[in-house]
């Protein structure tokens, strides 16, 4: 056994609830949680969104629990009838669901505080699967819950984010992901050909390619990513040589910034 974190440490995000497919709520929970976890050497690699419906969510959790290191989900841990998160998860891994002292202990001391009526429905959300972990919720007390490699928590972004700082400590990430992004003028269509060739010669290297128009100009920003700063310098050198025998001068974008059109239109 050792304490070295493995290389690539994934994770996924399933966002549940009708409200989302609808375009009645827009999520605003995937980009915090794709930086968060970027910054920790988490790769997030898949995002899936389903209703409120048990053999959809059931589903989805399987798979994504068995693919990758870690799960994160938003929504459907609320008072109301569709509120169906807590019960399908357990169902997912044979859990029973029980009304979790800790959870109601939380939760009565926070309604008690505020005033409000803490009533059947504001109960259920105590309601935990046997063997869980609870996630802190310093906002509005109700907790989430872990569950295997299953972190569950609130939809509501501010709640969310909330939960997602306490939670951050516990995990365990991988090699962290550097950046480098090159912008220029050269179109995407021109460009694409010797990308391609480059992307052969540094498979372990993720170059994506991404158009952009403003103030009358076409262009294009070539962002390369991976783990080995030396690899990924030495493809961005290539990129770089590409650009200028196009008749293109790149452009080199700081770390950790997009490069959007008015850098690269310069």
């Amino acid at each position: 056994m050792t304490d070295t974190p493995p290389s690539t440490v994934t994770a996924a995000m399933l966002i549940i609830g009708n409200e989302i497919l609808s375009g009645r709520t827009k999520d605003k929970n995937v980009g915090y949680i794709a930086e968060e976890l970027t910054a920790i050497g988490i790769r997030l690699s898949e995002v899936r969104v389903v209703r409120d419906d048990e053999a959809a969510i059931i589903e989805a959790v399987t798979v994504l629990s068995e693919r990758y290191t870690y799960v994160f989900t938003s929504g459907g841990i609320g008072p109301t009838h569709d509120d169906i998160t807590t019960a399908c998860i357990a169902k997912a891994f044979g859990a029973a669901v029980e009304r979790n002292p800790e959870a109601m202990r939380r939760l009565t001391a926070h309604y008690a505080n505020s005033g409000v009526e803490f009533n059947a429905a504001r109960q259920k959300m105590a309601e935990i699967p046997v063997g869980a972990d609870l996630i802190d919720n310093p906002v509005s007390a109700a907790p989430g819950f872990i569950l295997k490699n299953v972190h569950v928590m609130a939809g509501v972004p501010r709640i969310l984010q909330a939960m997602f700082e306490g939670l951050k400590p516990t995990l365990t990430g991988g090699a962290q992901m550097l950046s480098r992004t090159v912008a220029c003028t050269v179109g995407e269509g021109t460009v694409a050909g010797g990308l391609g060739a480059i992307q052969t010669t540094y498979p372990d290297i993720e170059i994506g390619s991404y158009p952009y128009f403003r103030a009358g100009a076409f262009g294009t920003s070539l962002v390369l990513r991976g783990t080995d700063e030396a690899m990924l310098e030495a493809a961005t050198e290539e990129v770089r040589k590409l650009v200028r025998s196009l008749g293109g001068e790149p452009i080199d974008i700081d770390d950790g910034v997009e490069a959007g059109p008015a850098e690269a239109a310069s």
